[in-house]
């Protein structure tokens, strides 16, 4: 298992070039290493801003892509808010922030989204860092051709409660496990907060807050419908 120390100067600029725990041999000139986090985003918060904020700086990324699922085929049992809305939700939490971006291929990608497909679209040229929260990560095997996933993609950790970090590294023992807070926060939370009329101001990002009451996202359910 592999642990990466959480300790950095946020001011120093992002690096360039191979990460020096990289697993790819050999000498590589201007490779881009590009985090993916990917996820339902409904919506997203501030647990998986710093996620992609520590995979970022502790993994020497150059790029964190915050790629909102399309049709996530583990939830399809689930109501999703639209995909435009998630999208635009996570444009909105990353907008202006250094080393984050918004990706849309899985949102405009027709049929049901699998983790495998988005990251065979990326070109060889790429190494790709995917971002997983311990819980999902303990169930990757159970994905759609996850032995691809394994093989193209290297698994930065994020430690979620009630999680076995060590279970954890049993199923997947080349995975890193990102040193970072423990933010017990979750969007089914924020949804439920918000149905119930509850505070979460600050588990959003401000404009992402503002964007779920100005369009009615996840209504109150306290208020009776009218006639």
């Amino acid at each position: 298992m592999w642990i990466l120390n959480a300790t950095w100067d946020v001011s120093t600029p992002i690096s360039h070039g191979r990460s020096a725990w990289s697993r790819l041999p050999g000498p590589i000139l201007d490779l881009v290493r590009t985090g993916i986090l990917g996820g339902t985003f409904d919506p997203i918060h501030i647990a998986h801003l710093h996620a992609g904020e520590t995979a970022l700086h502790q993994a020497e990324l150059d790029r964190v892509l915050f790629i909102p699922a399309g049709d996530p085929w583990q939830k399809a049992d689930r109501d999703l808010s639209p995909a435009a809305t998630r999208l635009e939700m996570t444009r909105l939490a990353v907008e202006g922030l250094e080393g984050f971006d918004v990706d849309d291929r899985e949102v405009s990608r027709d049929g049901a989204t699998y983790t495998a497909d988005t990251l065979e679209s990326f070109p060889d040229d790429e190494e790709l860092f995917l971002i997983l929260g311990a819980d999902a990560a303990l169930g990757l095997e159970t994905w759609d051709r996850h032995e691809l996933v394994t093989q193209r993609a290297t698994i930065l950790v994020v430690p979620r409660p009630g999680t076995d970090s060590m279970a954890v590294a049993d199923t997947l023992p080349d995975a890193v496990f990102l040193d970072m807070a423990v933010l017990e926060i979750s969007s089914t939370d924020i949804r439920n907060l918000t149905r119930d009329g509850q505070p979460c101001r600050w588990l959003l990002h401000g404009a992402v807050h503002y964007y779920i009451a100005e369009n009615g996202l996840y209504p109150d359910r306290r208020q009776a419908p009218r006639d």
